[in-house]
């Protein structure tokens, strides 16, 4: 039965992670720029985030919930001032690639802290857990300790299996780039993230003054 419990979070953990939004580029950018190390720890960055929110939903710590909700807008807010940071960044850049020896732990630690920040900045994903553990069949009766920490181990093997095919995936066809391509890359992908930011901004203002 427990073994159920960690398919069910393999799958939730898989669907939680598929949507592409921020963190999905900046995983691409990444692979493509700084390698497939680096591309794979962002996604475990927000991997982590998720799991920690499905902690929060599967064991109720309701504390900690409503200490997330509390301040979400600061955190919204700080989410969408570093977007913008990162796209801006991107920007700047031209089509000069990372080498496989300037990798080091510092900038793969960034790249994993970067994006745990980002996903751990959207605390509305908790009630996302809530309505998907119930529609799985964790609720009441099924919902005990050994239960929780399965699924909520799922969650965590389903996320990093998609952050892995995608740095994978993505790290197959890095080396095909030229650097024309490389440019509009940076320029794509800095202004998707410098709009996701502005979006967030505005949405808060937005609900803020009405």
């Amino acid at each position: 039965m427990l073994f159920v419990f960690l398919l069910k979070g393999i799958a939730v953990g898989f669907v939680i992670a598929l949507p592409v939004g921020p963190v999905g580029v900046l995983c691409v950018r990444r692979t493509i720029f700084e390698g497939r190390w680096s591309g794979f720890l962002s996604g475990l960055g927000a991997a982590s985030a998720d799991t920690v929110f499905g902690m929060i939903a599967g064991f109720g710590l309701t504390v900690v919930a409503d200490l997330l909700f509390k301040y979400q807008d600061w955190l919204r807010a700080g989410g969408g001032i570093f977007l913008i940071y990162l796209g801006v960044t991107a920007l700047m850049k031209g089509g000069e690639r990372t080498k496989a020896s300037d990798e080091s732990a510092e900038s793969l630690f960034r790249a994993y802290a970067s994006t745990f920040v980002l996903t751990i900045t959207n605390p509305v994903t908790i009630l996302a857990f809530l309505g998907i553990f119930a529609a799985v069949g964790f609720t009441g009766a099924e919902a005990t300790i050994g239960r929780a920490g399965m699924l909520v181990a799922g969650v965590l093997l389903g996320s990093l299996v998609w952050w892995l095919g995608l740095a994978l995936g993505t790290g197959l066809c890095r080396k095909s780039f030229r650097e024309i391509h490389l440019v509009w890359l940076n320029r794509i992908s800095g202004t998707l993230l410098a709009l996701s930011g502005a979006g967030l901004i505005i949405s808060l203002l937005y609900d803020r003054l009405t």
